[in-house]
């Protein structure tokens, strides 16, 4: 059977190669990958496939053939959901910076699933966007690097994927985690719950893994805590925390690795009036959390700084050539009252 990367090693794949691959003209490639009309969907997703398993780039200097400036002074922000308060002060923080050159930004929300971030990114390329802010949510480098590699300019933010070779802005989320699980041992705690998103995100593998550093600093091992992972929202928080406060040995301590986990488990909380006796540690700031009694102690990211960063870099990437840089964006562990709760004598 003949390899469909037929041209050999070295040699970038063809137009021509994609329409042989996908059963179309070279006129139907050029329609699909430029965003024309009068393509059926089943043949642009044959199109697209050949695409992806030739690993064909698109020439970003060919821009000039379907826009008479090479531009369209707009770029994609693709964040997992634009209804999440993180993604709203991302944009934020993207647009300030896109606003002062003129250039408008388009939001998607990728649902924490990686089908969909495909279909985006595509869509994104489709409508000749200039480059591309993408909060991944795929978990497979490989099939992410195959999709960046269509030809538009992107830069991560908030998640990186090792082996991924792009620029990213992201924070110290490891190292937070681990302050904020180092901080609930420091007050007496053994018995500590982990809640955190699906283990697919990167950011949740992160945040899981600085939790396991600081109890291994603190001399426990992951069987001293009680986790639960592959939490989809708020009321897959509440319900898992509340089980956990009704077993025989209860965590004394909750460390909640994002603002929607956090709100789950702050219901769950407060339904089991324990507020006071658990303490608890969320990742992520949340609105009114400073006027909760107990107040929430949090690590506070910087999203709105970390989208201004991830703006201003792509926009330097769209003015010629970089290397790919990784901008780590400092934290903050905010201490108001709930995560300092003792535990039982």
């Amino acid at each position: 059977m003949p390899n469909p990367r037929a041209g050999g090693a070295g040699r970038r794949p063809t137009m021509k190669e994609v329409a042989a691959l996908a059963g179309v003209g070279i006129k139907t490639v050029s329609r699909v990958v430029n965003g024309e009309p009068m393509v059926t969907e089943a043949t642009a997703q044959r199109v697209w496939d050949a695409v992806e398993r030739l690993d064909y780039h698109l020439d970003q200097r060919a821009g000039s053939l379907r826009r008479s400036d090479g531009a369209t002074s707009s770029i994609a922000l693709l964040v997992s959901d634009v209804a999440n308060p993180f993604a709203g002060e991302l944009h934020r923080g993207v647009e300030d910076v896109a606003r002062a050159r003129g250039v408008a930004v388009l939001a998607s929300s990728l649902d924490e699933d990686p089908e969909r971030e495909a279909e985006v990114i595509r869509d994104s390329i489709r409508r000749h966007v200039d480059g591309i802010i993408l909060d991944t949510v795929s978990h497979d480098p490989a099939t992410l690097s195959r999709v960046l590699g269509l030809g538009v300019p992107t830069v991560l933010v908030d998640r990186a994927l090792p082996g991924v070779d792009t620029d990213c802005v992201t924070s110290d989320t490891r190292a937070a985690a681990a302050r904020a699980t180092r901080h609930l041992l420091d007050g007496g705690h053994r018995r500590l719950a982990l809640l955190t998103e699906r283990l697919i995100v990167p950011t949740a593998v992160e945040r899981r893994d600085g939790f396991l550093d600081a109890l291994g600093e603190g001399g426990l091992s992951r069987d001293d805590a009680v986790p639960a992972t592959g939490l989809t929202g708020a009321a897959a928080a509440e319900e898992a925390l509340s089980l956990m406060l009704r077993t025989a040995d209860p965590p004394t301590a909750v460390f909640s690795a994002q603002n929607l986990v956090t709100e789950g488990a702050l219901h769950a909380l407060w339904r089991a009036g324990a507020q006071h006796e658990v303490a608890h540690v969320g990742f992520d700031d949340i609105p009114l959390a400073d006027l909760l009694d107990p107040a929430l102690t949090v690590v506070r990211q910087d999203p709105r700084r970390m989208g201004r960063l991830a703006a201003e870099r792509l926009f330097r990437r769209l003015e010629g050539p970089l290397a790919p840089e990784r901008l780590v964006v400092p934290t903050e562990l905010v201490v108001r009252g709930s995560g300092e709760i003792p535990p039982p004598a």
